[in-house]
């Protein structure tokens, strides 16, 4: 298996008033392209931190991250900017969609910062919302939507660039059940057909059999990697 994210000795800390408080303990991970991974811990172990490293929103304190070869700690931040335009989609808990514009000029946002002609932004938006069952509520905006097709239209976004890494933040946690295994078993097919890698936070063990493998952090260090049925 091709390794797409590795993870090597990676130190993250937080000044807190005059502490400095350390989040990530030299940390070693690495993800295979295609895998959809759980990241599980109690709340403060650090799960969240490590994502954003990962996709690139913050940076260690030490150690290194590469994805796909390419060392993303070494980046400036125009580079990083443009890295993360390219090579990830992001899903969080509250969509963050905005409500002045329908579905398809929100999944259209990631586009705006690339090169491609209005014809073929709006050629990947409509890909994109039909892959997570919403071409019927392109011209929806987020207050005439259910929270799980606010979430898909979320996930279209992320989707919309064709990045080869989706990172999700609790992509589940203000969902009810029902809604919340309709979301999952979307990642799970975005998984296995479209070959996306997929880096969930939850807290929520149902979600985490979703996932082919299961990391679990406590305290800012990896304490369980366990493989789950497909």
């Amino acid at each position: 298996m091709t390794t797409l994210v590795s993870v090597k000795n990676v130190v993250k800390r937080y000044t807190r008033g005059k502490q400095k408080v350390e989040v990530l303990h030299h940390l070693n991970l690495d993800i295979a392209e295609g895998e959809f991974l759980a990241l599980m811990g109690p709340s403060g172990s650090g799960k969240t931190t490590l994502l954003n490293l990962i996709g690139g929103l913050d940076r260690p304190d030490e150690g290194e991250i590469s994805v796909h070869g390419q060392r993303i700690d070494k980046l400036s931040n125009r580079e990083l900017a443009k890295w993360r335009a390219r090579n990830v989609g992001f899903v969080f808990q509250f969509y963050n969609l905005m409500p002045m514009l329908n579905a398809e000029r929100n999944v259209e946002l990631p586009l705006l910062l690339t090169n491609l002609s209005r014809a073929r932004r709006k050629q990947n938006v409509q890909a994109a919302l039909t892959l997570v069952g919403l071409a019927d509520r392109a011209s929806h905006k987020p207050s005439e939507l259910s929270g799980g097709q606010q979430q898909r239209v979320a996930i279209a976004r992320a989707l919309v660039a064709d990045p080869s890494l989706l990172v999700c933040d609790e992509p589940t946690g203000d969902l009810d059940r029902h809604t919340a295994e309709e979301i999952l078993d979307l990642m799970r097919t975005l998984n296995q057909k479209q070959k996306k890698t997929i880096i969930m936070v939850t807290h929520d063990p149902k979600a985490a059999e979703y996932a082919s493998r299961q990391v679990h952090l406590d305290k800012g260090t990896l304490l369980e990697d366990q493989r789950t049925a497909a």
